[in-house]
């Protein structure tokens, strides 16, 4: 899997204070995030898909759809768990994921789907991963964050505080983790953020 073409940190002229505040959360992933203002074309997005280009790659459990970690079983997903019960751990390296959160986001495309007709039928539960899964153990970028509809930021936020998301339908559950850097970009004259957002932001 190839990485996108993007223009190098490094070669990021000024803005010292935006660049200093992406590499601690690359650092320090647990410092919460990074809220980026800016009128357009002050390199807001520039910088974010730089930085995820200088992140190494992760160890993930092969086939694994959420990138677990093999050296952390307790917080696989549950069809990771189901998988290696009793197998031996088998695992491979992928980039770091970048991941685009898209304003018009539904909460079905943040969160994932269960197909509940399946899992009454056969048993199984059956999950089709979202937005969540993809960024966990990566970066997810959401430009205009401050547009976001009120409840998908509230998934946002549920899920940034648990480092799991919980996806849970007629009775039925999955979980799996949803651990990543949050880095919003907006434009101040676009409209406020939310203060709930705000505080998820170093």
């Amino acid at each position: 899997m190839s990485r996108r073409v993007v223009f190098p940190f490094t070669a990021i002229v000024g803005q010292e204070r935006m660049k200093r505040a992406l590499v601690l959360n690359a650092v320090n992933p647990q410092i919460g995030g990074v809220l980026i203002r800016g009128e357009r074309g002050t390199a807001k997005s520039t910088a974010a898909r730089a930085l995820a280009a200088l992140l190494p790659d992760i160890e993930v459990l092969e086939g694994s759809r959420y990138g677990c970690d093999p050296n952390r079983p307790s917080e696989w997903a549950d069809d990771s768990r189901v998988l290696y019960a009793d197998g031996e751990i088998v695992s491979e390296t992928r980039p770091t994921p970048f991941v685009d959160l898209p304003v018009s986001a539904t909460e079905d495309r943040v969160v994932g789907t269960l197909d509940i007709e399946k899992a009454i039928k056969s048993g199984e539960k059956h999950f089709e991963p979202g937005i969540l899964a993809s960024a966990n153990r990566g970066v997810l970028y959401v430009d205009e964050v401050n547009l976001l509809d009120d409840h998908v930021v509230d998934l946002l936020l549920d899920s940034a505080a648990m480092g799991v998301n919980i996806v849970e339908r007629e009775g039925i559950s999955f979980t799996h983790p949803a651990k990543f850097i949050l880095i919003g970009t907006m434009n101040p004259e676009e409209g406020d953020l939310r203060p709930q957002l705000l505080d998820r932001f170093a």
